[in-house]
């Protein structure tokens, strides 16, 4: 876990200047905070959006990317409202905080902008509770918010818009057909409210001040899944990072609190740690984040080791309250969602090799874009197939299946990329055996695709000569490793490897 997290590749460098930048725009915001006078807690606030701005603003270009930022204000500012004007109603406050956690899930179905509004709008009112917020202390920290969204804006799309130089990264939108219950989101939606309801009501057993702890790690394990097993493999990370994060914060946090350089320093490590890991491990993200409160926790002068104990416990309850939500409320299996990613993946593949095909054959095409959008696509099959692949699987038998599927499907892309970067070479020129190795593909792709039809209707690839032109080679290979895909996938019934 430790070396996926800090040895994991990184093309061009993305995730460290991603880290880079977040402590820079978030350092910035808290800075410009402070110089025109404003409260610990405003800072706190200012800082907290500066980081919302930077993390989860994730527009497929950048100027999609600067207009959402543009309307985080919009939401997030209302919802301090709301939230600090019901801060003596506890009644009142419990029910509009859960109408926000559903309102922000439902808001996933608007692609990448919805999700990120929900996040803001759910961590504004989230941070009225852990500051206490009450409605005179409104303009200071809406001067904040705007102050320091400015500062991230002014890091993420002047100073340092690294994004600029890099092609844009495929769209590639969560499966939401349907409508009513039927609709993924709206069915996540209700999920959240009822496991957010009862991490409140657990949440305020446990603490009646710090019940929110409860409710923000019931969202958290809901945000970037789809179906249940991905909610519960995601609820075992998040309490795993807390737990190691507290373990962290007794030898860090409580000893060093009370040293502002020292603090400021942990707090700025905490925060590139939780850039730099996001994309590749949940648990040690989530153990960036525990030191990083920790550590906040000990500036507003409130933190000691019963603190960090209650912390688990309330984290322990919201992710409970996550996993009995997606069981027992209109569940959404790893069967129905990781089919559809892999149906998605194999339409990708065959899409891929028509245009590879169009290039070669001297047609004005471009594999790319297609070649991207499947690199995409398979981080969501990954992610789906996480629960069976997880080491704690008891399910054995679909284990040995997800490895299959998740090793035959990078076989693909391995030989798509192959073949895509044959197509761009204007030396390269059209085989008369391309198009009949073309039409094997898509049989092959239809084969795993249409319900119907049955594995042997795969055509199998034709035995090859040791010397073949480069893009022969790729597309036989293409072909064997989709061939092989019928056996896990079990195309003959209509089980499939998340079943």
């Amino acid at each position: 876990m430790l070396k996926r997290a800090f040895v994991a590749p990184d093309p061009g460098r993305v995730r460290l200047r991603f880290a880079s930048r977040a402590v820079l725009g978030i350092g910035l915001a808290v800075v410009l905070c402070g110089a025109v006078g404003h409260s610990l807690a405003a800072a706190v606030t200012g800082g907290l959006a500066a980081l919302l701005a930077l993390f989860t603003v994730t527009d497929p270009t950048v100027r999609g990317q600067a207009v959402t930022t543009a309307l985080l204000p919009a939401v997030g500012l209302p919802v301090l409202a709301l939230a600090a004007l019901l801060h003596d109603l506890p009644l009142a406050r419990d029910l509009a905080f859960l109408g926000v956690v559903g309102a922000g899930v439902y808001a996933r179905r608007w692609g990448p902008r919805g999700h990120s509004l929900g996040v803001f709008g759910f961590m504004t009112f989230f941070a009225a509770q852990f500051l206490h917020i009450v409605p005179a202390r409104l303009p200071e920290l809406y001067a904040a918010v705007l102050l320091s969204l400015g500062a991230a804006a002014a890091v993420r799309f002047g100073l340092w818009c690294y994004e600029r130089r890099l092609p844009a990264p495929a769209a590639v939108a969560a499966p939401t057909g349907g409508t009513g219950l039927r609709r993924i989101t709206t069915r996540q939606a209700v999920q959240a409210t009822v496991g957010a309801a009862f991490a409140l009501a657990a949440g305020q057993l446990l603490s009646d001040q710090r019940w929110y702890w409860a409710v923000g790690a019931t969202w958290w394990v809901f945000v970037a899944t789809t179906s249940r097993g991905e909610t519960v493999v995601r609820g075992f990370r998040r309490f795993l990072g807390t737990v190691l994060g507290i373990v962290l914060g007794f030898a860090v946090a409580v000893p060093l609190h009370h040293e502002p350089v020292v603090a400021a320093t942990v707090i700025a490590l905490s925060v590139f740690g939780i850039f730099y890991t996001a994309h590749v491990s949940y648990t040690w993200m989530m153990l960036a984040v525990t030191v990083m409160a920790s550590m906040l926790y000990g500036l507003l002068g409130v933190l000691d080791p019963a603190l960090l104990a209650l912390r688990v416990a309330e984290t322990a309850v919201g992710a409970l309250g996550a996993v009995l939500a997606v069981v027992l409320v209109l569940p959404v299996t790893t069967h129905s969602v990781t089919e559809a990613w892999v149906e998605r993946a194999l339409r990708c593949v065959h899409a891929c090799t028509a245009e590879a095909a169009a290039r070669l054959a001297g047609h004005d095409a471009d594999p790319a874009p297609r070649v991207a959008e499947l690199e995409a696509v398979l981080g969501r099959v990954r992610l789906s197939l996480a629960p069976l692949v997880h080491p704690l699987s008891p399910l054995r038998r679909r284990k040995g299946r997800a490895r299959q599927v998740l090793a035959l499907l990078d076989a693909c892309a391995h030989e798509v990329r192959g073949l895509a970067s044959v197509a761009a070479d204007p030396e390269a020129s059209h085989d008369a055996r391309l198009a009949a190795a073309c039409a094997r593909v898509e049989s092959a792709v239809e084969a795993l695709t249409v319900p119907a039809r049955q594995p042997h209707a795969v055509v199998a690839a034709p035995h090859t000569a040791d010397a073949e032109p480069p893009v022969l080679a790729h597309l036989h290979a293409l072909e064997r490793a989709l061939v092989d895909l019928a056996v896990p996938l079990r195309r003959a019934g209509r089980a499939t490897v998340g079943a």
